[in-house]
């Protein structure tokens, strides 16, 4: 909602300071060059990009107008779950989830919490790890370097889409200059007509340069950064559920391992020691 609110005033702002100097709207409205402007964006695009990050940057753009990035309730959610978890192991042993990390859409364990279920990339991070708890005794400076290398992975591939997009509108403004220089060679063609002619061609073309810049900083590039917060802000749960993980591998309580794990999540949506105590006594 936010993202649509702020399209709505860049618009605004701008048509709106363009109509007081009574400007002619008509004239912004030139398909041939939004043709020319978008077409050579988004086939430099394909050109520079592979196929599986245009298809990660088309996922991202259908999510954009989604709010970013996690509340209190999903972390509460995700910090209740490995509550449950760590109970289970201490009270019954690893092997006693080995099924669960092995299919936990049917776990009844997992079931509860579908905020964790549909966030296939943490619940990902989740089972692997628990099945690398289970299967090996690996100390816990070990665990956490092997963590920090799935978490940079993870980074580097979330990142993509949002550099992808950000680079396409770098390009923007260049592609407004070529549509303006080619609506100067069309004007340079009626170099003969009257000057109310030339002009009206010449404002067509320098309509180019105009959109190529608007479109680059009032759209594409703010789209690409919030992709790339988007993307850090999953870089957060990663790392709240990695130190819950190392702490409860090093010996910690269920209790104190989650409570480690609430610590690295940023203040604005970290839940207070009592909603999490809370949280995991439901």
């Amino acid at each position: 909602m936010t993202v649509i609110i702020g399209m709505v005033m860049v618009i605004g702002a701008i048509l709106g300071g363009y109509l007081i100097e009574h400007g002619n709207v008509a004239l912004l409205l030139n398909p041939p060059e939004l043709l020319i402007i978008f077409g050579a964006a988004i086939g430099s695009l394909v050109v520079a990009t592979p196929m599986k990050v245009i298809k990660g940057l088309i996922s991202g753009l259908k999510s954009i107008m989604k709010e970013a990035g996690y509340t209190k309730q999903q972390y509460l959610e995700m910090l209740s779950l490995l509550f449950i978890v760590f109970s289970k192991v201490r009270k019954e042993g690893l092997i006693s989830i080995e099924q669960d990390v092995e299919d936990p859409e049917k776990s009844p364990m997992f079931s509860k919490y579908q905020s964790v279920i549909h966030n296939h990339h943490a619940l990902r991070f989740i089972c692997d790890n628990l099945k690398v708890i289970i299967t090996t005794n690996m100390p816990p400076h070990e665990l956490a370097d092997l963590l920090d290398i799935d978490i940079e992975v993870n980074a580097h591939e979330e990142a993509m889409p949002a550099q992808a997009l950000q680079k396409m509108g770098d390009a923007l403004p260049g592609f407004g200059i070529v549509a303006a220089v080619l609506g100067v060679v069309l004007t340079m063609e009626k170099i003969a007509e009257p000057p109310t002619v030339l002009g009206h061609c010449i404002g067509s073309a320098l309509v180019g340069t105009f959109l190529g810049i608007l479109l680059c900083y009032g759209f594409v590039g703010p789209m690409a950064s919030n992709l790339e917060t988007k993307a850090k802000e999953g870089e957060i749960m990663f790392y709240v559920i990695k130190t819950a993980l190392v702490a409860f591998v090093g010996g910690a309580a269920p209790q104190i391992a989650v409570e480690s794990g609430r610590r690295a999540i940023p203040g604005g949506d970290r839940p207070t020691f009592s909603e999490l105590e809370q949280a995991v006594r439901k």
